[in-house]
This record gives C-alpha cells, structure tokens and sequence, in this order.
C-alpha cells in the first residue's frame, strides 16, 4: 500500500511539474511575439513620422534613376547614328 501511494503521489508531482512547463512555454512564446509586434510598430511608426525611407527603398529608387539614365544615354546614342547617316 505504501508503495502505491508513493508511486502516485510521485506521478501527481511529475504531471504538475510537465503542466507548468508546458504553461510556461506557452507564455513565454505569447511574450516574444507581442515584443516583436510591439518593436516592429515602434519601428514603423518612428520611419512613417521622420519619413525616411528604408534600405530596400532606397535601392529601388536608385536602380530606377540608372534605368532611366541608360535609357537616355541610350536614345542619345541612336539619334547620334541617325544623324550620322
């Protein structure tokens, strides 16, 4: 009889001790993400009011203005021909 109740009393410790690891996981995943939404607002809110423009905007803009440049420099060249002929 002594051995059965040690046994479960030993299984209640053991499942409580699994219940709150598993509560904790939970809580803790909850935490990172409401940290990671709350920087990423943070992070959004500060570049929408100093309207800065981010690395991967800026890269658009200047593969655009070299487009547009060689499409210049390009129709240079063929009204130079054009009229070398």
């Amino acid at each position: 009889m002594k051995r059965f109740l040690g046994v479960l009393i030993a299984s209640m410790f053991l499942a409580s001790a699994a219940y709150a690891a598993d509560a904790m996981k939970d809580e803790k995943a909850k935490t990172e993400k409401s940290e990671k939404s709350e920087k990423s607002e943070k992070s959004e809110k500060a570049s929408k009011s100093k309207g800065t423009k981010t690395k991967g905007e800026k890269a658009k803009v200047k593969a655009e203005e070299k487009k547009a440049e060689g499409k210049a420099k390009g129709e240079a060249k063929s009204e130079e021909k054009k009229a070398s002929k």
